[in-house]
Parts: structure tokens; sequence; C-alpha cells
């Protein structure tokens, strides 16, 4: 394990999808999806649309890809990114900033008498 922490996020682009399609109604999509055997009410298809999904399920989801005549990676964008170095008692530790430029200083021995 390298010890870095990733952030994964996504966006979900039913909305734009379906304006591509000529769809801007919610509502136009309830009929297409039961067709398909997805029984969603007006406001959950409302949600779907306007929100950004925490769980679907993948029935829905391929059957939105059928009604698009597209594939998911066009309806959720994916993205990932380094966003720094886990903290561990025994891991290695980036230096402070500045600290490599420093230099150890000779001591001076004087006499206390």
């Amino acid at each position: 394990m390298t010890g870095k922490k990733r952030s994964v996020s996504y966006s979900w682009r039913l909305r734009e999808v379906m304006a591509e399609h000529g769809i801007f109604q919610t509502t136009e999509l309830v009929e297409p999806l039961q067709e398909r055997g997805i029984y969603l009410s007006v406001s959950q298809v409302h949600r779907l649309v306007t929100g950004r999904p925490e769980r679907l399920s993948l029935q829905v989801l391929a059957a939105l890809c059928d009604i698009f005549a597209t594939v998911p990676s066009e309806l959720i964008v994916t993205d990932a990114e380094n966003v720094g170095i886990r903290k561990t008692g025994t891991a290695d530790r980036p230096a402070p900033t500045g600290v490599t430029e420093l230099r150890p200083r000779r001591a001076r021995i004087t006499s206390t008498e």
C-alpha cells in the first residue's frame, strides 16, 4: 500500500442526456421506464433526474441506457485524485517546508571557568 489517499467523486448526467434526446420534462421519462419494467412514481423520477443518486439499481441504469441508446459512462462520469499522505505512527512523513535547506552548525565549546 502506498499510503496515499484518493478522493473519488462522480457526476450524474441524466438531465443532460435527456436534453440531448429532446426530453425536457421529468414526467416524459415515466412511460419509457414502465415499458422496461421499472415502475417509479413521478416524484421518484423527478428526484432521479434532478438529484445525484447515492444508490442506483442496475436495472434502472440498464433501462436508462436502453432508453437513450447509451452506455453507463455517459450517464455517470467518475473522477479520482490524490488528496494527501495518510499519517501513521511509523510511516515516513514528508519533511516540513524549509527543513531540507537547513544545514547542521558546528558546536562551539567554551570554557566555563
